[in-house]
């Protein structure tokens, strides 16, 4: 025999058709829960992004509206003829249930501009208004007037701040009884209480959609205002020196 037929053959054997599916199987199934893994994380990475991005909206608007609540001021300050009147001051809280209103005038205007003639006084408001474009969401609006004039409920510029809001509830605390009263007007002389006056804090509840689980995020806070009676530099008669 000779030596290139004594030397054993190495014999080749490849992978069955069947093996192969296996394979692939096996593959693909290990493929399909490595790609569910990531993707729940990325969906779930994105629905707190998501819910975190609403809650900074929501306490950025009430950090707002406290900030602007707390320069809130009336004055006693009128013209000796009243037709010559050009301003009013005034704080009114208007109750409509879930999406309460409050207009009114306050020190809290920024200038953003330089040489121009404006003053750190305005007038403001906060409400709930619907979305031109979708007629089932309705955003937390900002009304400012640079200007005070003799309505202090209109005029000015609009805007956004807090989209898809469900509920906006006002509440003022009356400093002499210390109840909490739905709404507030300090230009009605028949509220004895509240007439050229401010109440002592305001309750602000905002509700808005985004929530975990589709609930709404309610966000709470109280914002004590500076000043209760109207501003008066009048300087009293002194009476006959003895």
């Amino acid at each position: 025999m000779s030596p290139r037929a004594a030397r054993p053959r190495a014999r080749s054997r490849g992978l069955t058709l069947l093996e192969v599916l296996v394979s692939i199987g096996i593959l693909a199934l290990v493929g399909t829960l490595v790609y569910g893994a990531l993707d729940g994380m990325n969906r779930s990475r994105t629905g707190i992004e998501r819910i975190d991005d609403r809650y900074h909206q929501g306490r950025q608007a009430l950090a707002r509206m406290s900030r602007e609540l707390q320069a809130a001021f009336l004055s006693l300050h009128m013209p000796q003829q009243i037709t010559n009147s050009v301003r009013t001051t005034a704080f009114i809280g208007t109750d409509s249930g879930s999406s309460d209103r409050v207009d009114f005038t306050s020190f809290s205007h920024r200038r953003l501009q330089r040489n121009v003639h404006e003053s750190d006084q305005n007038e403001l408001s906060y409400f709930m208004g619907r979305d031109p474009d979708r007629s089932d969401k309705y955003d937390l609006l900002r009304r400012e007037q640079k200007e005070i004039d003799l309505d202090p409920a209109r005029g000015g510029v609009v805007n956004v701040l807090c989209e898809d809001v469900t509920a906006l509830d006002l509440q003022y605390l009356e400093p002499s009884t210390d109840t909490w009263l739905d709404a507030w007007d300090s230009t009605q002389p028949a509220n004895t209480g509240q007439f050229n006056r401010l109440p002592l804090q305001v309750k602000i509840r905002l509700s808005i959609r985004g929530g975990e689980g589709d609930r709404p995020i309610k966000l709470m806070t109280k914002v004590s205002l500076g000043m209760q009676i109207p501003l008066s530099f009048a300087i009293p008669r002194q009476g006959p020196s003895k």
